[in-house]
């Protein structure tokens, strides 16, 4: 089973210039309130480390896999969290026309230990990635 946790949200500006900020994984300490500290490369199959912080959750050390993307359109980023539990974080852009755009965020669990972490934190993981949503729009419209 699969579960998806996501916070939509208009944002008033390109796709290019949101796609900027998802890209340059050293900015993401200036705008992004949840995922810090993040290094590495976006390329297929490439490496991403970040420190987590989700609000009554402890503080968590990621080590992603770049599982797609597409510039301009989408980020996905696996994580095998243990037996029986993956997870895939995602940024996606939908440009509905030039300077509009619709920003996803969010987190797609599965197996049996995802659907049990889903039941019991989607609330304070629908929040900070609430706030991820908010701050992805205020950085990208401030420009």
């Amino acid at each position: 089973m699969t579960l998806r946790i996501q916070s939509r949200i208009g944002v008033q500006t390109s796709a290019d210039r949101i796609w900027a900020l998802i890209e340059d994984l050293s900015y993401w300490d200036r705008w992004n309130p949840v995922e810090t500290g993040v290094s590495g490369h976006i390329a297929f199959g490439g490496q991403i480390a970040l420190t987590e912080r989700v609000e009554s959750l402890p503080e968590r050390q990621v080590q992603y896999r770049v599982a797609e993307w597409q510039p301009r359109a989408q980020l996905v980023l696996a994580e095998k969290r243990g037996w029986q539990f993956g997870a895939l974080r995602f940024f996606e852009i939908d440009e509905l026309e030039p300077g509009n755009c619709i920003v996803a965020n969010g987190l797609v669990l599965s197996g049996f230990r995802g659907e049990s972490f889903h039941d019991k934190h989607k609330r304070v993981i629908r929040a900070a990635y609430d706030e991820v949503s908010q701050a992805i729009k205020a950085a990208a419209e401030a420009s």
